[in-house]
């Protein structure tokens, strides 16, 4: 039988025990520090105005209602412009919602929001009221009015020219419209401003659109217009730009 050299023999020294190696110390480990948020740019609270231009039958309420609560210290003034000189307006404020075309685009910032279908106005009475909309073809023969503050500019359907001078202003021409002697073709913001009950309308089927959009001037970009830019863009106040 073979000796097991694993195993003291009876009555022998017990076998020493095995030295333990020493423990190493547990290292602690140093916590990494907690992200801190960027630094919020301090907000200038000092008393002033913004000025916006407002072209006829734009609707800036929501935008007016939201920068009062973001800018209370900020009184916004709206400021009506005629669109024939909304260029020039732009000279003289913060920033203006317009209609394009825009001349001298290369000097500003312009930020398209939203496009107006058109519609056609005519006498509550007219068989053009008939239908839910209209088609050009619809329009053949009738008169349509232009008058000298049009915002369409030129458009391409088998009307005729009116037999009178030219009507100054959207408003007199509605009025025209409701003796039923011609009708309007404007943007539909402006057929709602200039409302009358014995005129109506009806969208134009594949007609030319208006865009209404944000604009100024690049040299004139400050904090404020920024700030106006994000309520318009629906970022919050703690939105990054």
């Amino acid at each position: 039988m073979k000796n097991d050299r694993r195993r003291a023999p009876k009555g022998g020294r017990p076998r020493p025990a095995k030295p333990q190696k020493p423990q190493k110390p547990a290292q602690k480990r140093t916590p990494r520090p907690a992200a801190q948020p960027a630094p919020t740019p301090p907000v200038d609270e000092t008393p002033r105005s913004f000025r916006l231009g407002i072209i006829p039958g734009a609707t800036p309420g929501k935008w007016v209602g939201s920068w009062k609560q973001r800018m209370p210290h900020v009184d916004i003034e709206l400021v009506p412009i005629a669109v024939a000189v909304q260029r020039a307006a732009l000279d003289d404020l913060d920033a203006a919602l317009v209609r394009l075309p825009l001349d001298d685009r290369d000097e500003l910032h312009v930020i398209p929001l939203y496009d107006e279908v058109p519609v056609v106005l005519a006498s509550i009475d007219s068989f053009l009221m008939a239908t839910d909309r209209i088609e050009a073809d619809d329009l053949a023969g009738q008169v349509l009015i232009t008058p000298a503050d049009d915002v369409l500019g030129p458009l391409d359907l088998p009307t005729r020219a009116p037999d009178f001078p030219t009507i100054e202003t959207t408003e007199d021409a509605v009025a025209t419209v409701a003796t039923g002697v011609g009708i309007l073709i404007v943007p539909m913001s402006l057929a709602r401003l200039h409302y009358r009950k014995d005129v109506d309308y009806r969208p134009l089927v594949g007609g030319r659109t208006s865009t209404v959009a944000l604009a100024w001037k690049r040299e004139a970009t400050t904090p404020d217009v920024e700030t106006f830019v994000g309520v318009v863009r629906g970022r919050t106040a703690n939105s990054s730009r």
